[in-house]
């Protein structure tokens, strides 16, 4: 079957309702346009069951030392490159813990490379190169889920035993086939017929939010609801570092400062010096041991 003849995908057909878009004044557009983003947390809701899923497997593979790739071609693999790249800033983690790959590489992130979407056998070879293995764990995020790049990669690390999952707007689509654990909100056809970065591309990214975040409070990286393995790289992290450290140790603000100073505006840090009055030696031993999770490391020196 030629490619023109295939089924037309969910995300590239005509929205009935937004036929006319072109001719509408300023105001129209933007209701119509938001009428229909409203859709999309609705159709989230639905795959919240395969989320919590792979949520679940991620943070499994992840405590027994694997890591988490996302790997996808344009907007798609856009959205990965910005959600693994918030990541150690978030939660303090290696940069080598989630990782994002998209084709034609990171000049793509910023100028359209989309011909390399074509190659089914690069997926994997990308993989290869950044060392994948079967303890790893691959998102592979495709709105309408037949691209052959993504879908390769996807193929090819469930085939070595890696945990899979497919991010797509399109049920049973070759990637959701492919995929171990396929999650696909059925968001509908586009404003724009085909332009999958607006309802699709907003779908996948509250996605891996969920799928990011909701993995690293499993794994401990936060403190009720606070970012307590944030990095202070600037003077508005630092003053939520400090806000942060006042609220879990009780200090005031001047007690506090003087032990962030001391950690070297290392959080984890000052907040293990400050919840057990242990050294910075001390303290940075315990987080080592502890994987960087400050509750953790908390209660390795309190039992000691």
């Amino acid at each position: 079957m030629s490619e023109t003849s295939e089924p037309i995908p969910l995300t590239e057909d005509e929205n009935p309702r937004t036929r006319h878009i072109g001719s509408l004044p300023t105001d129209e557009i933007l209701r119509l346009m938001n009428a229909e983003d409203a859709v999309v947390p609705a159709a989230v809701h639905q795959v919240l069951p395969e989320i919590a899923r792979a949520v679940d497997g991620i943070v499994s593979r992840l405590k027994a030392g694997g890591r988490l790739f996302y790997i996808g071609t344009g907007t798609s693999g856009r959205l990965g490159v910005l959600d693994a790249s918030e990541c150690p800033p978030t939660f303090g983690v290696s940069s080598e813990m989630v990782q994002a790959i998209i084709a034609g590489g990171y000049e793509a992130c910023y100028r359209a490379v989309e011909a390399s979407e074509d190659d089914e056998a690069a997926g994997a070879t990308d993989l290869r190169d950044r060392g994948f293995t079967a303890a790893d764990v691959l998102v592979g995020i495709a709105a309408s889920g037949r691209t052959p790049y993504t879908s390769g990669a996807v193929e090819y690390a469930r085939g070595i035993g890696a945990l899979t999952i497919a991010v797509t707007c399109v049920p049973e689509s070759r990637i959701a086939q492919a995929a171990e654990i396929p999650i696909a909100p059925v968001v509908g056809p586009e404003v724009i017929a085909g332009s999958t970065r607006l309802k699709a591309g907003t779908a996948q990214k509250l996605i891996l939010n969920m799928l990011s975040t909701a993995s690293m409070i499993r794994l401990g990286y936060v403190t009720g609801n606070r970012m307590t393995n944030v990095q202070t790289r600037n003077v508005k992290l630092r003053a939520r570092a400090l806000r942060i450290l006042m609220a879990e140790s009780g200090l005031d603000e001047s007690k506090a400062a003087a032990i962030l100073e001391a950690a070297a505006g290392d959080l984890p840090l000052a907040l293990v010096m400050a919840l057990t009055n242990a050294s910075r030696s001390h303290a940075q031993q315990a987080l080592h041991q502890s994987a960087g999770v400050v509750s953790r490391a908390v209660d390795t020196i309190k039992g000691s």
